[in-house]
């Protein structure tokens, strides 16, 4: 039996009353690649005040929308326009048995924040977690200071993992796949 963590403070209300008719969350498809990409840019500059090496960005967009075991992306559409995204990938967990989904680039539209978009893809990747057995939780990481997205995620139910991430990254390796 695992325990969950405290939440420490009140918790917010978990809320999915979303209008489905107005918020269609899809499969990213290959012709996604444009906007996917585009997103991605904009959410490293704002998150993490970077900019991404496009072409090696568009190459691992591109490899993940034609294998989605690598990162499978969902987007959501509003008036059939794509207004946010987030893709999932996975990690086996051999203390619980089952896949651990983390959720990764995850973007909404300036213009469409606090309008359910997010909600949307979450409760879409949720129900489809759900419904595989071997799928037992997700997780994803969030800048330390991005307060509002941290609301949010409480605010789907999503509890702090009690986790600091460390990396190691090596940036020209990635740049440097043959295509």
């Amino acid at each position: 039996m695992f325990c969950k963590r405290p939440v420490v403070g009140p918790r917010p209300n978990v809320v999915i009353d979303l209008d489905m008719d107005e918020i269609l969350v899809r499969d990213a498809r290959p012709e996604d690649l444009a906007v996917i990409v585009a997103q991605n840019q904009a959410l490293a500059v704002e998150s993490e005040a970077m900019g991404l090496e496009a072409d090696v960005l568009t190459r691992g967009v591109a490899a993940a929308l034609a294998e989605p075991d690598r990162l499978r992306y969902w987007v959501a559409e509003v008036t059939g326009k794509v207004v946010g995204q987030t893709a999932v990938s996975r990690e086996w967990s051999d203390w619980r048995n089952g896949w651990l989904w983390w959720l990764q680039s995850v973007f909404v539209a300036p213009e469409h924040r606090g309008r359910g978009v997010f909600r949307a893809l979450h409760a879409h990747v949720r129900k489809t977690a759900l419904a595989q057995a071997d799928v037992v939780g997700l997780r994803l990481y969030v800048e330390e200071s991005n307060f509002a997205a941290q609301r949010t995620y409480l605010q789907l139910g999503m509890d702090h993992g009690g986790y600091h991430v460390y990396e190691e990254i090596w940036p020209r390796r990635a740049g440097d796949w043959p295509e």
